[in-house]
């Protein structure tokens, strides 16, 4: 079986759900209605230097948020996909335009809608406080729970494996 580090250095792409990874998966509204959500900066500035190293970064979420779309403009991710009930027809367009293998691909979950995705890509991942579905599912699950840097250390993870091809 191959070791995680050896599928870490392929990876070229990080598709990641939102709630429950980006976010701790508690929905938060105002007395108006408003939906709010909190995002961990760590997560954003581990995202911020896959990018800067040439990783492509990609959100497919099931629901549509409208501060998903805020701070995903914030860190610079424009493969942001909202609303999407059956993934992985999305990611294979997104690997498509991107000229990226599914083997080159890690994806971040934790449930039930992104097992789809997970059983295809080369570095299935879920957060430490996934369901039991996503955990069983994964090849690696983190130490943090979504929305508390379970990101950063997927990031981490490829950064350092990559380290001796990047430079920072």
């Amino acid at each position: 079986m191959t070791d995680v580090t050896d599928i870490a250095r392929s990876i070229r792409l990080l598709v990641l759900d939102v709630d429950g990874v980006l976010t701790d998966g508690r929905l938060y509204y105002s007395a108006a209605g408003d939906e709010t959500k909190m995002f961990h900066v760590r997560d954003g500035y581990g995202l911020k230097q896959l990018m800067k190293n040439g990783i492509d970064v990609a959100v497919i979420s099931g629901r549509n948020s409208d501060a998903v779309t805020r701070r995903m403009e914030e860190l610079g991710i424009s493969h942001v996909h909202q609303g999407i009930s059956d993934k992985l027809p999305v990611l294979e367009q997104l690997l498509n335009r991107l000229g990226v293998k599914i083997t080159e691909t890690a994806f971040v979950g934790d449930d039930a809608p992104d097992l789809e995705i997970m059983q295809q890509v080369a570095l299935p991942v879920a957060v430490a406080d996934a369901h039991d579905v996503a955990i069983a599912t994964a090849r690696i699950v983190t130490r943090n729970c979504g929305g508390r840097g379970a990101v950063r250390e997927v990031c981490d993870l490829i950064l350092a494996a990559q380290s001796e091809n990047l430079h920072r």
